[in-house]
């Protein structure tokens, strides 16, 4: 049995910002999959971004394009290796033109961190310690 893939679709006002975004966190584009219209961001082998502008969003859905700075209808949790990747990440996203929606969260067993990228998307990257996931 083959590994499932996402695709998450996010619509974005500018392309090439949210590329330079992007790729200043350390993210990279699968070019078979990026034009003047999309990029394909690599997450992991299996998790990809399409940055789509928003005319090529709307050719997916007739419901209107929210506004993400304004409405939530996902948050993104990534999970990073340790907490340091976790501030590392999130340091990233607000020194590249980003913003940090609330405070860190550290629940012990637990730490995560949110930031919203140039068009309001809300991504949570996060750790949690091996040991409180065991059963």
């Amino acid at each position: 049995m083959s590994a499932t893939m996402i695709f998450v679709n996010l619509p974005v006002k500018d392309l090439e910002a949210s590329k330079g975004f992007y790729g200043k966190l350390g993210f990279t584009f699968n070019p078979q999959f990026t034009d003047e219209t999309a990029a394909c961001m690599v997450i992991s082998d299996t998790i990809f971004a399409m940055l789509l502008t928003h005319e090529k969003f709307a050719e997916f859905t007739d419901r209107e394009i929210a506004d993400a700075h304004k409405t939530s209808q996902v948050l993104l949790a990534l999970s990073r290796d340790d907490r340091a990747a976790v501030d590392s990440i999130a340091d990233a996203a607000v020194a590249a033109g980003g913003s940090e929606p609330r405070p860190a969260q550290d629940m012990g067993f637990m730490y995560s961190r949110a930031f919203a990228d140039l068009d309001g998307h809300v991504w949570e990257p996060m750790w949690m310690d091996p040991a409180a996931v065991q059963g």
